[in-house]
């Protein structure tokens, strides 16, 4: 979800007073800033308004998104072939099926909750400049500031960041860790789950007319995040409801204090 980041400073009536606002101005790089919030820098628009808040982001699905996302999951249906065939031999087609079933229903859950954290983690810590995870940082926090922006994108521009810490590295490198079988089942498709997440997180914010009845049935079945439950994440006090995949999670880790217990634990780790 995203925008240019431009921040206009009005003139100033003294130097000592424009001296005092560019350094109180924010950028989509600097520490602690959360798009759309209070003392941002910029200012929030009202109605289904889009902007692009990282610079050289573009809502036109480019062809090198298209090829990173085509070549991630086509691993992952690699790897998932690998897994079902070692399932497979270690017993009928059945016993094999009924697997994979139940290791995607487990890693469709614990995908929604991983979600969750992600989700709360990017939106609430480091910035632009974060390695690996910053323009997924600068995303997340911009989408506060436009939320609408996320249903002006096509698959393969929605998605394709997560296809970095999601993609097939990660789980290649997991694989050799637990070897085919039920564990590459249940690590592909959590983190195919987590690719698909934020375009489940795009048709939360579109009108049931602009998404297909299947898309409608998903959300009306649970199976990913319903629309009204995700809208709560953009009201005050921006707390909670923060998983994407199917808002399972949501109720049980808010109502717990989940989040505040991991915010109070990393404080105490590093003062942030």
């Amino acid at each position: 979800d995203a925008v240019e980041s431009v921040v206009v400073v009005e003139a100033a009536s003294s130097p000592e007073e424009s001296e005092q606002q560019d350094s109180s101005s924010k950028s989509w790089t600097d520490d602690g800033f959360v798009f759309g919030l209070n003392g941002s820098g910029l200012d929030r628009p009202q109605g289904r308004t889009s902007q692009i808040v990282v610079e050289g982001d573009s809502l036109e699905t480019q062809p090198y998104q298209q090829v990173m996302v085509a070549l991630t999951f086509a691993g992952h249906g690699w790897f998932l072939t690998q897994a079902f065939a070692a399932l497979l031999s270690g017993g009928s087609l059945v016993t094999a099926t009924l697997q994979a079933v139940v290791l995607t229903l487990v890693s469709w859950i614990l995908a929604d909750f991983g979600s969750g954290v992600l989700h709360w983690s990017v939106d609430n810590y480091g910035n632009g400049r974060t390695p690996v995870f910053g323009s997924i940082i600068a995303a997340f926090q911009g989408h506060h500031s436009a939320p609408w922006t996320i249903t002006e994108r096509g698959f393969c521009n929605n998605v394709y960041k997560l296809c970095i810490p999601f993609g097939v590295t990660t789980v290649a490198a997991l694989q050799w860790l637990v070897g085919a079988g039920a564990g590459t089942w249940f690590l592909t498709t959590f983190c195919g789950f987590e690719i698909l997440s934020q375009e489940f997180h795009k048709w939360s914010h579109q009108l049931p007319s602009e998404t297909p009845g299947w898309v409608n049935g998903l959300q009306r079945y649970g199976l990913t995040v319903p629309r009204q439950p995700h809208a709560l994440h953009h009201k005050e006090p921006f707390e909670g409801n923060y998983c994407i995949i199917s808002g399972l999670c949501n109720t049980a880790l808010d109502e717990s204090g989940f989040f505040r217990r991991l915010e109070r634990l990393i404080y105490r780790l590093n003062g942030v």
